[in-house]
Order: C-alpha cells, then sequence, then structure tokens
C-alpha cells in the first residue's frame, strides 16, 4: 500500500532543487533525518525548501561522509492559509516564546515580528537578538516539516514596539482583555492582510496601548478569561481561521 505524502518524513533543505537529481543532505538535515527520525537507505521523504511545493525523494546511501537522497517528481502543493496575519509578538522569556512561534506556525501565521515592549522580562540586543532570531527561524522550520507548509514564515528582526510601524492597508487588531470588541464583528468584510499586536507575559502597558491605537490598532477581546502570552497568539489565529481561513 503507498504510504501517504503527508505521513512521510518532512526536511527542510535551504538549497535549489531538481526532479531527477542527486543531493547531499546538509548536515542538519542528515543528522534530523539518520539520527533523530532513524531513516535508512531507500526510506521515502519529503523536501522543501521554503520558496512553493515540495519534492518526493528516497535516501539512497548513509554513511560518514553524509547523507545522500534522490529526489523525484515535484508537487505544487501549498498549505497556506489564505488570510496573512502578521504576528506582532511582545518578547517573552525562554520557552514561552518559542511555544508562541512554534504553533503560530502551525496556524498559518505569514510573518512574525517580535517587539520589545516595556513589560519584556527579557532584554535582547545585538548580538544576542541576531542569535535568538535565528533560533527562531530554525523553531519555525521544524514546525513545518511538522505541519505540512511549504513556505517557511519570515521571522523578522527584533524591534522595540514604538519602532514598529504597520501596513497602511493591514486591519490592524490588538489583543486587549478589557476591549468590549470580540474578533467577529472586529474583522468586518473581506480583510486579508491582518496585523497582530499580542503583548508579553504582563501584556503591553498603558501607553503602548495608547500608542498602538493612535497608530490605527483595534483593540479585541478574547472572551472573558486571562489568556497567557504563549496561548494568547495560537489562539487568536485559530480564531480567524475559523472566521475566515481554512478551518
Amino acid at each position: 500500500m503507498q504510504r501517504h505524502r503527508y505521513l512521510m518524513p518532512r526536511l527542510h533543505v535551504d538549497a535549489a532543487l531538481a526532479a531527477g537529481s542527486q543531493l547531499a543532505l546538509p548536515e542538519a538535515a542528515a543528522h534530523h533525518a539518520v539520527r533523530v527520525l532513524r531513516l535508512e537507505v531507500g526510506a521515502p521523504v519529503v523536501l522543501f525548501n521554503g520558496r512553493g511545493g515540495e519534492y518526493a525523494a528516497q535516501i539512497e546511501s548513509t554513511g560518514k561522509t553524509g547523507v545522500v537522497v534522490r529526489i523525484e517528481a515535484f508537487s505544487p502543493t501549498e498549505r497556506e492559509s489564505p488570510l496573512a496575519v502578521t504576528l506582532v509578538q511582545g518578547l517573552s522569556s525562554g520557552e514561552r516564546m518559542d511555544l508562541t512561534v512554534q504553533k503560530s506556525v502551525e496556524l498559518g501565521v505569514h510573518a512574525i515580528q517580535p517587539v520589545v515592549a516595556e513589560k519584556s522580562v527579557v532584554r535582547l540586543a545585538g548580538e544576542r537578538a541576531a542569535a535568538r532570531c535565528e533560533h527562531w527561524r530554525r523553531v519555525a522550520i521544524a514546525a513545518c516539516e511538522q505541519c505540512g507548509r511549504n513556505r517557511v514564515p519570515e521571522i523578522r528582526p527584533l524591534l522595540p514596539l514604538a519602532r514598529y510601524v504597520a501596513p497602511a492597508e493591514a486591519l490592524k487588531l490588538v489583543l486587549a482583555p478589557d476591549a468590549g470588541t470580540g474578533l467577529k464583528p472586529a474583522l468586518g468584510e473581506g480583510a486579508a492582510a491582518i496585523v497582530l499586536a499580542v503583548g508579553p507575559e504582563a501584556g503591553f502597558s498603558e501607553a503602548e496601548e495608547r500608542s498602538l491605537v493612535a497608530a490605527g490598532f483595534r483593540p479585541v477581546s478574547l472572551g472573558p478569561r486571562i489568556l497567557r502570552t504563549e496561548t494568547a497568539a495560537p489562539a487568536a489565529l485559530a480564531a480567524l481561521n475559523a472566521l475566515r481561513g481554512d478551518f
């Protein structure tokens, strides 16, 4: 019985791919294939490079010199949400931020803009900020490998919240527990490009909320319960998909 492609191991390879060719997997992908997934010669895999579509492939050899795959047919399959949501996420600590990135990618986020807010516990700058953004990109790639997406959402460089400027044409929403409006009435009709701002562990400050409102953001609530920051963004993305996306 032929194995469904969505059940096959998926590997992200940041390289040009072509049907009918051989490819030596990059070190990270090779390690994941052999050491983590325990794949052997002959095992089917799916390769994608984040530029759209995916390739069926098969492992041809493994050894000390690396892992070689034979690339087979290309499929133009896409699994992107019809909503282009940019998540402006207040920087949270450690695993909370990782979880936010992972689940947001699984739920179809288009791009993630991490921002340092007044109440952010973590403070990053320079090389540490760049390294953390690269770490979040790896988290996003792993989430794409797991959930079937063939385009890796952009993880933008960390910015102070005050320096972020949202696109004028986008519908701009900020999660605020005391907002009198829910997501459904705030969506209006036909909004495809959405910017969603979510605060860090202690939320945005009152001054930050006022600045966001002045910049065109509309406060919205996810109900009467207070959600943790790592829950809020995925919950909002799930709700948006249920209302206007592909759920």
